[in-house]
């Protein structure tokens, strides 16, 4: 197997930059949806759960058509993020990177949401009696017990970013240069007679980068037991 063309080069280079736009918007709302799911308790909690966690069980090309109803510049929101602030994501990587953060959005609350609910209560009431306000509390305590939870989660995120492929092509359409990310372009590939070489490596490397990001969140959330184990006893 070959390596890489300087086409490829572009998809993977594409691929890895949608993907970290993807999680530097995403992270913040990941993580305070998650703070609420695990320490609120509200009326109507179990919608505001099902809504989030909505993109996991809808096919990702009716999530691509409700990002195209809502952010195109015909869409009210769409005009007015273009209008205030020059921001368009129709058949821009844009768009690929806000189709990518909406797909990894569910898998990263969840697993920050387990992060969070998995810190001892105890320790930050004992941190509380001390004398330290809500913000030292959760700076000094909650924070460092669930880091590696939530470093685990951005790593899983990623990874879902870069694989993403539905919603995608149905948002941001399948643009070389633009939007045309690992998936879509070993979808490309496949749809070119004698392009078997090109598509193997494509995959190989979808998987290599999928096995990476595994192996790391697998080991922050090992860590995370880790630590908190030491800290209790």
């Amino acid at each position: 197997m070959t390596a890489l063309s300087p086409a490829e080069w572009e998809v993977l280079l594409l691929s890895l930059k949608i993907g970290a736009v993807a999680m530097a918007a995403v992270l913040p709302v990941a993580f305070a949806l998650a703070w609420v799911l695990a320490r609120w308790r509200f009326p109507g909690k179990v919608l505001v759960d099902a809504l989030v966690h909505l993109p996991l069980v809808l096919p990702p090309v009716v999530t691509g058509w409700l990002l195209l109803i809502t952010f195109s510049p015909n869409a009210p929101l769409g005009s007015l993020l273009e209008r205030t602030m020059g921001l368009t994501f129709l058949f821009r990587w844009t768009g690929a990177a806000l189709a990518a953060a909406v797909m990894a959005l569910p898998l990263m609350v969840r697993a920050m949401r387990l992060s969070l609910e998995g810190v001892d209560r105890r320790l930050e009431q004992a941190a509380r009696t001390l004398g330290a306000g809500p913000w030292r509390t959760f700076l000094s305590v909650t924070l460092p017990l669930s880091l590696n939870g939530v470093l685990a989660a951005l790593v899983l995120g990623f990874a879902r970013s870069v694989g993403e492929f539905g919603a995608t092509i149905t948002f941001a359409s399948n643009i070389p240069s633009e939007t045309q990310t690992l998936p879509l372009a070993i979808y490309s590939a496949l749809q070119v007679p004698g392009s078997d070489v090109q598509v193997a490596r494509l995959a190989v490397l979808s998987v290599l980068l999928s096995i990476v990001a595994l192996a790391i969140s697998e080991w922050l959330v090992r860590r995370s037991g880790q630590d908190r184990a030491r800290r209790v006893f």
